[in-house]
């Protein structure tokens, strides 16, 4: 177990229909690292997750309510897939504002598969480069992002992946880009 985040608190946002090992590899990589994870959500208990969008894959207990919660409060965010996840998230007007503090805050914001849905609904994509899943592309696109196919793209401080596939790149850059620089 490494030590490198000590003292690093990131938040995990995510609803209903998110993608199981989106969410959980994400966690389990950035507590292994030294921070404290928190999941929030639009409600407090327990999200539904899922394997593939269709097949359940247990819960989720949620740790913090995102209307009830503060960007100062966090170092980081983490925003996982699924479809019907950031769907929910995207129509949930504290979840959409706390997103677009989020980017405008300069701290880490990353997002995979169909995460990056909410950052197009935060209205926060115009310009910057980034990947996803290939179905929402276009809607990126739409919202004035630039769009590469790659399997983690870093732009200022927006991390995006396409797909459980690039968990293991996602993860690494996530926890370098959250690591203090060092100063020797």
């Amino acid at each position: 177990m490494s030590n490198q985040l000590q003292g690093k608190k990131i938040a995990i946002l995510a609803a209903d229909g998110v993608e199981r090992v989106e969410l959980e590899q994400p966690r389990d990589a950035l507590q292994q690292a030294g921070a404290q994870v928190q999941v929030m959500s639009l409600e407090s208990g327990e999200i539904q997750a899922r394997n593939h969008d269709l097949e359940p894959a247990g819960t989720f207990p949620v740790d913090r309510v995102v209307a009830e919660s503060s960007v100062d409060e966090f170092d980081g965010l983490v925003l996982p897939g699924g479809t019907v996840n950031p769907d929910k998230l995207r129509l949930d007007r504290s979840a959409v504002a706390f997103v677009a503090e989020f980017v405008g805050s300069g701290k880490p914001v990353a997002a995979i598969c169909h995460g990056p849905w909410t950052l197009v609904e935060a209205g926060v994509v115009a310009g910057r480069t980034l990947t996803s899943y290939p179905s929402i592309r276009t809607d990126l696109r739409n919202a004035g992002a630039h769009v590469v196919d790659q399997e983690v793209v870093v732009d200022g401080n927006l991390i995006s992946s396409r797909s459980p596939a690039d968990l293991p790149a996602f993860c690494a850059t996530v926890i370098k880009q959250l690591s203090p620089v060092s100063t020797v």
